[in-house]
Formats: structure tokens, C-alpha cells, sequence
């Protein structure tokens, strides 16, 4: 496996850094687009208010997606797990960074 590639990414106005393998690039960008745009609509309803909680709300809504598809067509769970496994490594060795910022 090669080293993976330090990309910029922007969720709510906010920048990330992110480590990723080159091959996983383009799925991580549609990731954090997903995840932008559903963050977006949540704090644009007016219904949550704090991008911690905007935040939250996503996820729990993203979840529900994936459970739901899950449940319907089948899904291999070690694959999903493996990948969040890695999205979660990565932001963990860059959030102290970032936190530094605000």
C-alpha cells in the first residue's frame, strides 16, 4: 500500500486536512461533498442551530441511510467497516492540528 496523500478538503466553510491513499481520493471527495451537502441542508432548515449538533444530526441521518440500504439490498459490513476505520484514522491524526486553529 502506498503512503497516503495529505488532501485539503472544505465541510461548512470549514478546512480539513485529510491523509488519504491516492486510490481512495475520489470516494473521499464525494464523501465530504455528501456530507457538506447534508450538513448544509440541516443548518439551512433553521432546526438546528451549532455546527457540533449540525454535525451530529448528519451523521444520525447518513446512518439511517446506510441502514436502510443495507437492510434492502444487502451490504458488506466488513468492507464499510474497514473504510470507516481508515476515514476515522485519518481525521483523528489531523483534528489536534486543526483545533490549534480555532
Amino acid at each position: 500500500m502506498k503512503t497516503p496523500q495529505t488532501i485539503d478538503v472544505v465541510i461548512m466553510g470549514r478546512e480539513f486536512r485529510v491523509a488519504c491513499p491516492d486510490e481512495e481520493r475520489e470516494e473521499l471527495l464525494q464523501a465530504v461533498a455528501y456530507l457538506d451537502k447534508k450538513m448544509r441542508d440541516i443548518r439551512d432548515s433553521g432546526k438546528v442551530a451549532g455546527s457540533e449538533r449540525v454535525a451530529v444530526m448528519a451523521a444520525l441521518n447518513i446512518t439511517h441511510e446506510l441502514l436502510t440500504a443495507r437492510n434492502r439490498e444487502g451490504f458488506d459490513m466488513e468492507e464499510f467497516k474497514r473504510r470507516i476505520d481508515h476515514m476515522q484514522a485519518a481525521l483523528d491524526a489531523v483534528m489536534p492540528e486543526q483545533d490549534k486553529l480555532f
